[in-house]
């Protein structure tokens, strides 16, 4: 009995020392260090989320999540190599290894996250379907499209979510569906659907860049689904996945203290014990992660934190200029809350 004792005490012991050091890299993480470069899955182009300019740099929320990760593991933001994908294409490219994380303005769901492979790191932006429709259109509500034709993306939630809400409300709403997003954006400017639905923060992005003339085109107030939208990786390789969750936690937690892509370098000198922990001037959270103790602090320098972020692609710093709202932090009646960085 002593010895079967002795044996427990002795796994027991072996178990604290396995999961109180210094954390395994994982099979992505390798990969990653050894090409040098992070491979981010992006859209093919939607405002304020990722787009790429006529040189090809790439902007957006979701590509900076990207650039925080490539800060935090190759200690540069701009090691990242971007790949547009089609609604069609995203699930695919992930589960085939073709790309590393998948921060392409997806909809967290049960089906997603328990049946592609798959797993969200969290929510980037808390988002909702709306509708968008000429400005002389004679409708002040979703419910007020009845036989209505309506451009849509195929192999989206919003395409499920449109016939959902047709069937509820019995409104024979008719869906044009294109493959691409770019088509279904040139057929709703073009006229040949009388109102165009995706994400309410997309259909604000597609007005203030892709239109003639914005204000000739009304968003109606509805909001007809939940679309919280965040990065996935693989599933199978949990390091990896703590990685860019942590990362991502890591901004938000930057907001709530006050630290800024400007000043990072002058808040390692503060005395409060979570931006101490934050910026790894106290302890090294980031050996638990697989990463030195530097990584938060090189995220937030090279995208700025969550605020910051949000307020150069989409807020009101940018051309989209949506509100926080859902997504402010939680501190001040949003929805953006990091687990303790401890």
């Amino acid at each position: 009995m002593k010895q079967v004792k002795a044996g427990v005490a002795a796994l027991a012991i072996g178990s604290i020392a396995v999961f109180s050091g210094v954390a395994h890299a994982g099979k992505t993480l390798d990969a990653v260090k050894q090409r040098g470069q992070l491979i981010c899955g992006v859209s093919t182009g939607l405002p304020g989320f990722s787009q790429a300019d006529s040189q090809g740099n790439w902007a957006g929320l979701d590509v900076d999540v990207c650039k925080a990760v490539a800060a935090a593991v190759l200690g540069d933001a701009s090691k990242v190599k971007f790949v547009p994908l089609t609604a069609q294409q995203r699930f695919a490219a992930l589960q085939a290894g073709e790309v590393d994380v998948l921060s392409r303005n997806t909809t967290w769901t049960l089906t997603r996250d328990a049946s592609l492979g798959m797993l969200f790191t969290g929510v980037t932006y808390y988002d909702g379907q709306g509708f968008m429709i000429p400005a002389k259109a004679k409708v002040s509500s979703a419910k007020g499209l009845k036989g209505a034709t309506v451009c849509v993306q195929s192999g989206t939630t919003t395409e499920k979510n449109l016939t959902d809400f047709s069937k509820s409300n019995n409104l024979n709403l008719k869906p044009v569906v294109f493959e691409k997003l770019e088509a279904a954006n040139a057929a709703y400017f073009a006229g040949r659907c009388q109102a165009y639905t995706t994400d309410a923060s997309g259909l604000a992005g597609i007005r203030a860049k892709e239109a003639k003339n914005p204000e000739e085109h009304r968003i109606l107030p509805d909001l007809i689904s939940k679309e919280p939208l965040g990065p996935s990786v693989r599933r199978g390789d949990e390091e990896f996945f703590t990685i860019v969750k942590w990362t991502f936690n890591a901004l938000l937690e930057a907001e709530e203290y006050g630290v800024t892509q400007a000043n990072v370098d002058q808040m390692k000198s503060s005395t409060e014990p979570p931006v101490q922990r934050l910026l790894g001037t106290s302890e090294d959270m980031g050996k638990l992660l697989g990463l030195d103790k530097e990584w938060a602090a090189r995220a937030v320098k090279a995208v700025g934190n969550y605020g910051e972020m949000f307020d150069r692609n989409v807020g009101e710093k940018s051309t989209i200029k949506l509100p926080r709202g859902l997504n402010n932090l939680w501190s001040k009646g949003g929805l953006q809350y990091a687990p303790p960085l401890r």
